[in-house]
């Protein structure tokens, strides 16, 4: 099998500008931070970005990288909202379709099943579809009873983040909630998976059941090994999401001075700068 190993710097690189991007994770949860990170460093612009979002949005927001977002909510679940996000909403940056959670799923879902669209009850009287009036509705032609016709989420890349892989790409989530990211890499061309630990496949099932294998290598085209690599958010059971991380983020993100110290500090370097940078952080909190 061909070992699909590479640096995220590799991997990024096949992302262009103008590409449709679905982010997996869910919220400040198992983002795949490492993997932003390195857009964030990337050229690259004008992304349709696809997800449950958190803190990736606003970073790439604030970066300028977002050309239009399709989400179900961006938050930093702790702190209900993400500032970066927030602020560029306001200045009108970024075109927003905001979906149903249950509508958004089942774009992933359409999107997967290689479908146009898939029939779903929620969004019906709610304003979800005022507020998006490309989003059509479709007649049963059994009942001739009405459907939200959601539109499949077809993503040119997926990035997601797991607790375990093997350079093959067989991907594995220990924590609680897969957060579909499954879904995410079926409704992709091409996903990159980013694990906390690249193991030989023969020890996938040390840790967990062979329920925990999230989606199989024919889905992913580049593994990348990044330990701590969702930081600042959670990636159970490795690690909890780092809260006086996360909020020196979203009080920094408030104010153009300290977000611009927190810019060069944290950001203007790479990978290991930025673990090393957060090292320093803590030290100095007593943490």
């Amino acid at each position: 099998m061909p070992d699909k190993s590479m640096s995220a710097a590799e991997a990024i690189s096949s992302i262009e500008s103008g590409m449709t991007v679905g982010i997996g994770g869910w919220g400040s949860r198992r983002k795949p931070m490492a993997l932003v990170r390195e857009l964030l460093r990337s050229d690259v612009t004008d992304l349709t970005v696809v997800a449950f979002g958190g803190p990736e949005v606003g970073l790439l927001a604030r970066a300028g990288k977002i050309k239009k977002l399709v989400c179900g909510f961006v938050s930093l679940d702790s702190i209900p909202l993400d500032p970066l996000f927030t602020q560029a909403r306001e200045r009108g940056e970024l075109e927003i379709e905001e979906h149903d959670e249950g509508m958004f799923v089942a774009g992933l879902r359409a999107a997967s099943a290689r479908l146009d669209f898939l029939p779903i009850r929620a969004g019906l009287g709610s304003d979800v579809l005022a507020a998006s009036p490309q989003i059509k509705t479709v007649r049963s032609p059994y009942s001739s009873e009405e459907y939200v016709a959601v539109p499949a989420s077809k993503l040119d890349v997926a990035l997601v983040h797991v607790n375990r892989a093997d350079a093959q790409g067989n991907a594995q989530f220990l924590g609680p909630d897969p957060y579909f990211d499954d879904l995410f890499a079926m409704a992709a061309d091409r996903t990159i998976v980013s694990a906390e630990k690249v193991i030989p496949t023969d020890e996938l099932l040390t840790e967990g059941s062979f329920h925990t294998l999230l989606f199989s290598r024919m889905y992913a085209a580049a593994v990348v090994e990044a330990p701590n690599g969702a930081h600042f958010t959670s990636c159970e059971p490795d690690y909890d999401r780092d809260e006086a991380f996360q909020k020196h983020y979203a009080l920094s993100a408030r104010d153009p001075e300290a977000w611009a110290a927190f810019d060069a500090e944290f950001l203007q370097t790479d990978e290991a700068g930025y673990h090393a940078a957060v090292a320093r952080f803590h030290a100095t909190q007593g943490a």
